[in-house]
């Protein structure tokens, strides 16, 4: 896979534009700014960590998370603190936030243990983190969180009554401020350790899914939906 450098990232049709805050100090060559790469990074995992500051102090949390276009919906409850934080309504000034997305896509072993790493697929963002407060698109924000985990799944379950609206919270972040980084191949491994009797080489690492599990009181007319047969 190709990556864009970030003086080539500034001249793409499709990308985000680099900050200061969004150009790596190491590895440069290894960051693009290529919207659709950001997004199918986003797209594939479940698991984000959002970072924040709390008394001065920093605090990262993993949750879950939703995209719709340019648009990440975070889920947490009402009484969390990031949520607090973050303040109601509109006028609220908000969270600042920076938000971390990675795949493990391999162990790359070499023959120095110095040159041993990973290849790897990570998003980060960083922006300010506003609560959403208007019923229908706190709906909507809810519908893509669960059809971020099982696409599909949304509209083959029951929506979020008013109670269940009023126990959940969700905080939006724009995908403004944003880069990838990815590392692929092989290890860098010095000239003068290629005659070294050690092993070197990649361990690819592979997300699998297992057979899906009925409930105990599922009613045994309910068959599998489509959307579980081939994940």
């Amino acid at each position: 896979m190709t990556t864009a450098t970030p003086t080539d990232a500034a001249d793409a049709v499709d990308a985000y534009k680099p900050t200061e805050r969004t150009v790596p100090t190491r590895s440069r060559d290894r960051a693009s700014y290529d919207r659709a790469l950001v997004h199918s990074i986003l797209d594939e995992a479940y698991v984000c960590h959002l970072g924040f500051v709390r008394d001065g102090a920093p605090v990262v949390l993993p949750t879950l998370y939703g995209r719709i276009g340019d648009r990440l919906y975070v889920h947490g409850s009402t009484g969390s603190r990031p949520l607090r934080m973050a303040g109601s309504g509109e006028e609220a000034p908000g969270l600042p936030v920076c938000l971390t997305v990675t795949h493990v896509d391999g162990l790359v072993l070499a023959k120095s243990a110095f040159h041993h790493s990973m290849n790897y697929r990570s998003v980060v963002v960083h922006g300010t983190a506003h609560q959403v407060t208007d019923p229908e698109e706190l709906r909507t924000a809810l519908d893509a969180l669960v059809d971020h985990v099982v696409p599909g799944r949304a509209a083959d379950s029951r929506r979020a009554n008013a109670k269940e609206l009023a126990a959940t919270a969700v905080l939006r972040l724009d995908l403004d401020e944003v880069s990838a980084k990815l590392r692929t191949g092989g290890p860098n491994d010095d000239p003068e350790d290629a005659t070294l009797p050690h092993w070197s080489g990649v361990v690819p690492v592979r997300k699998t899914y297992g057979t899906p599990i009925p409930a105990d009181d599922l009613d045994p007319s309910i068959t599998l939906p489509a959307y579980l047969a081939t994940p």
